[in-house]
């Protein structure tokens, strides 16, 4: 079982992308975010047309994401059941695996309202893991935007006093992996940078100035199933990519 998560930065600029990896990955389950779509402009018949069902939250211009699986897509859910406004995690079977497709927010700067809004919904989405059913598999990916180590982050000291590295969001992904979980790709990679996004300017991709933020938390014992796991740079280059890279994880399901 192959699965991958990525951060499009809008479907519908990146459609053609999109479409041209999936007939070359053929991946069993992709995990998608920032969507930038409405459900009814979601693509569902072309997904289907390459042997994908789909479950999308989408909200327009902003946030949305999306499971795409051609190994079963069932016990769809959508946010964490409150008053919350913005669409950014969505959940469902697939294959007998209990996936999440999560689009944390950015956070913008340290003194900022949305950055108490990250860490509050970090904090929801460790409360959620925290009473799953142990006895299933589960895959939490997504484009986190935090980088957990300063090994996930090509020069720490350019985010000093920023988010993405701050020491309450990497303390609020240790309380996500305290619930079970381990970082598939580091666990697999542990010396590699492994980056998955890269800025647009200042040829910040060629200069190989990138975050590692899009990752891919998965269970003990599906942890002990995994084959490999890694970020698809190819993906990143050529004509209108999106700023993040696929990030890929193989399990032997």
């Amino acid at each position: 079982m192959n699965v991958a998560t990525w951060n499009v930065n809008s479907l519908t600029a990146r459609w053609p992308r999109v479409e041209s990896w999936l007939l070359e990955k053929n991946p069993d389950v992709l995990l998608l975010q920032e969507t930038k779509q409405t459900d009814a402009k979601f693509p569902f018949a072309a997904f289907a047309a390459l042997g994908y069902e789909c479950a999308h939250y989408g909200q327009g211009q902003w946030n949305g994401v999306a499971i795409i699986s051609r190994v079963g897509l069932e016990e769809v859910t959508r946010g964490f059941g409150d008053d919350d406004p913005e669409a950014r995690l969505i959940g469902a079977t697939c294959g007998g695996v209990r996936v999440l497709s999560c689009y944390v927010p950015n956070g913008r700067a340290l003194d900022n309202p949305h950055y108490v809004y990250k860490l509050e919904w970090l904090a929801k989405l460790r409360d959620l893991l925290a009473v799953r059913d142990l006895e299933k598999h589960v895959i939490v990916g997504g484009d986190f935007n935090v980088a957990p180590t300063d090994l996930d982050c090509y020069d720490p000291s350019a985010f000093e006093g920023a988010t993405h590295v701050s020491a309450p969001e990497r303390e609020a992904l240790r309380a996500i992996e305290a619930t079970g979980l381990i970082d598939l790709t580091r666990s697999l990679n542990p010396d590699a940078p492994c980056y998955s996004w890269w800025d647009y300017r200042n040829g910040s991709f060629r200069r190989g100035w990138g975050l590692r933020i899009d990752l891919l938390y998965v269970d003990l014992a599906l942890r002990a199933k995994a084959t490999a796991s890694y970020v698809d740079r190819e993906a990143r280059k050529g004509e209108r990519p999106s700023d993040h890279a696929p990030v890929v994880g193989e399990f032997s399901i």
